[in-house]
């Protein structure tokens, strides 16, 4: 097993248990022991230290931790997504894969999908149906320099 896979293996476990009711219940006793020692401690500046360094650690590791899952978790929503389209009758192929296109080229292909929706809602006033599968446009070029 690799050094990633054993990475990605333990942020799914411990996203999955840091969301577990479970893990708020430590929490929040964690936050209640602490706040009852306080009159102990006198409420000094290391007591709110303690919590505060805690707080500020496992946040820290926790963004890490997530933010893998949600990749993994995106990666594989969009294989799913991409088979859906090669295995639909008719689909436009060059969707496949088209989180990796630049800003200017989603905007792009984003109006050829505004543009059929606003014909689509002009059908429904007009009284006709929205079905079907129409021909999505060519997509507009880029301006000169962009």
């Amino acid at each position: 097993m690799t050094a990633r896979s054993m990475f990605g293996s333990f942020a799914r476990r411990t996203s999955r248990a840091a969301g577990h009711p479970a893990a708020f219940l430590i929490a929040l006793l964690v936050v209640v022991t602490w706040l009852l020692t306080g009159p102990l401690f006198h409420f000094s500046d290391t007591w709110q230290l303690v919590i505060n360094t805690g707080t500020t650690i496992i946040t820290f590791l926790m963004v890490f931790l997530i933010q893998n899952s949600q990749n993994c978790d995106s990666e594989a929503l969009q294989l799913k997504l991409d088979e859906l389209i090669r295995a639909t009758q008719g689909a436009h192929l060059a969707l496949l894969d088209i989180e990796e296109l630049t800003d200017v080229e989603l905007d792009r292909m984003r109006l050829l999908y505004v543009r059929l929706a606003a014909r689509a809602r002009e059908r429904l006033r007009a009284g006709e149906p929205d079905t079907g599968t129409p021909e999505v446009d060519s997509p507009p070029r880029p301006p000169d320099g962009v």
